[in-house]
């Protein structure tokens, strides 16, 4: 089977012949963040790890807006349009014209709160939808639709989906937990049912960077093929098959991307590879639960990639 093929088995629920996909993301050196030198150097890393999909890396936060100051000033926001997106929409144009169907080729796509807190710092944007969501949220939906701009022009340059990443349901992260209901989480449908229309491939990615989730339960219903994120919550742990019956579908991830993968050995890690696969249901995806450092060595991540081609026996 092909890599495509294998990835649409994943994604209809099914696995065959002992093999499973796996794949590491990381973030690359700023000189390779345009051009050709983005577009070669996520070649390289997909090719030397033989991960089964290739994820094209997003380096182009929304621009700072210093103007922003209380809550009310969220309405002057500025509309984005394609031509701001030209740098990676050409990385995006070059990988999928070099990979040319070989493996499903996906963009990261950051949600409408991640660029606001690029914009303004995350500290001021909690605060400003803590004192007045409403006001705040004015520019978040300017924010999603430039998002939506994005996506449109990624899908005619040829892209198979999204690894859609949001945040804003953390634990503790509102005063009032009901701002990520009625605030981020409509916004982030819109542009997760927009690429599930559009793509055959994407990848929920609930994102625990800046803390962990006590409960899932507010991003069940989102879209997406796949989902991923880590097993810790505030309140336990969950294995991968659990997460994967909790949201009734395939599951990627598994590894912690700051644990044994960062600086075991080669068995050490192959050891946890196999630790995961033996807790992972049918249809399944081995993966961190976020971005891995970026100074990881290539071999660790092949430990692992290769062990899970090997169906958990290497």
């Amino acid at each position: 089977m092909t890599r495509r093929e294998r990835m649409l088995e994943v994604v209809e629920g099914t696995s065959s012949g002992g093999y499973v996909p796996a794949a590491f993301f990381l973030h690359f050196d700023p000189k390779f963040h345009k051009g050709q030198a983005a577009v070669d150097r996520h070649l390289e890393y997909f090719r030397a790890t033989g991960m089964d999909f290739v994820k094209i890396q997003y380096e182009h936060p929304f621009p700072a807006q210093p103007q922003i100051r209380r809550a009310a000033d969220w309405k002057t926001m500025p509309r984005l349009d394609a031509a701001y997106f030209a740098d990676p929409l050409e990385v995006v144009g070059g990988i999928c014209k070099a990979v040319n169907h070989e493996a499903m080729v996906i963009v990261t796509l950051y949600s409408a709160i991640m660029h606001a807190a690029h914009a303004v710092g995350r500290d001021q944007l909690t605060a400003h939808l803590d004192e007045d969501p409403e006001a705040a949220a004015e520019g978040l939906r300017v924010i999603n639709e430039a998002i939506l701009v994005f996506v449109r022009e990624c899908v005619k340059r040829g892209v198979d989906g999204f690894y859609a990443s949001t945040q804003g349901g953390e634990a503790g992260r509102f005063r009032d937990p009901m701002t990520f209901t009625r605030f981020i989480k409509p916004l982030d449908l819109a542009v997760m049912n927009e690429i599930n229309r559009r793509c055959p491939f994407n990848i929920l990615h609930v994102c625990d960077y800046h803390g962990l989730y006590g409960n899932l339960a507010p991003y069940l219903d989102y879209p997406g093929h796949l989902v991923n994120c880590g097993t810790r919550l505030s309140v336990g742990s969950r294995t991968p098959r659990e997460l994967g019956k909790l949201f009734g579908r395939p599951f990627m991830g598994g590894m912690d991307r700051h644990g044994i993968i960062v600086k075991g050995t080669r068995e050490q890690i192959a050891a946890e590879a196999r630790a995961v696969l033996q807790e992972a249901p049918p249809a399944f995806v081995l993966g961190a639960d976020c971005t891995v450092p970026s100074d990881i060595p290539v071999a660790n991540l092949k430990a692992a990639i290769d062990t899970a081609h090997d169906g958990g026996r290497g």
